[in-house]
């Protein structure tokens, strides 16, 4: 545990202690996994352990963690949802990446990773809440769920009740759409994202 304490964070590898004990890996791995049957650790996924005992983990609090060789940022509903644009929690973290789509269950969440175009790998940033992870910013979120609602993903294309605040702008969303090379899934996006203002419109009239 001396170099758990020595890292300052909950969060850790294998690989972390590996290079600040200068032991080998099985003997990290077994230290860990003893220490973990004592109750003082919990291995959340292969490689990635955290300490017992602390304040419930945040999901995205490992994904820097899960992903330390590829950059992956937080997008679709997951992102509308911390944006305030979606109320309903969502109970898959969703994460945009260049790598396959795959999905991933942990101790501390399940993650399901979507695949997009390098082309269109932009539009995100640290998050200024609580965590370390990249997250889209409101308008990419909500193109990325249009992008992928074209393809073999139709449950993106339909969101829970959306409440887009003042700042959201769909004109940056639309220039966002506006970057996607395909035109048969451009359209798509463009007639998804009218009705999504459209919508916004008549709900702030109302309002």
């Amino acid at each position: 545990m001396v170099f758990v304490k020595k890292l300052g964070r909950p969060v850790f590898t294998t690989h972390e202690l590996v290079t600040l004990s200068g032991k080998s890996r099985p003997t990290v791995t077994q230290c860990l996994t003893r220490l973990a049957e004592q109750g003082l650790l919990v291995k959340l996924y292969r490689g990635v352990w955290a300490e017992s005992g602390q304040k419930p983990l945040s999901p995205f609090e490992i994904i820097p963690h899960l992903f330390p060789r590829q950059r992956v940022y937080v997008s679709f509903i997951s992102a509308l949802h911390l944006h305030g644009i979606v109320e309903q929690i969502p109970q898959v973290v969703t994460l945009a990446s260049l790598s396959h789509t795959k999905t991933l269950r942990t101790k501390a969440g399940v993650f399901s990773v979507h695949q997009i175009a390098p082309s269109f790998f932009d539009g995100f940033d640290w998050y200024k809440g609580e965590g370390s992870f990249l997250i889209a910013e409101p308008e990419k979120a909500l193109i990325d769920s249009l992008y992928l609602s074209s393809r073999r993903k139709k449950q993106f294309g339909h969101f829970p009740e959306t409440n887009f605040p003042k700042t959201f702008s769909f004109k940056k969303a639309r220039r966002w759409t506006e970057q996607i090379l395909q035109k048969e899934i451009r359209l798509h996006v463009l007639r998804k994202l009218e009705i999504l203002r459209a919508q916004a419109q008549k709900n702030r009239k109302g309002a």
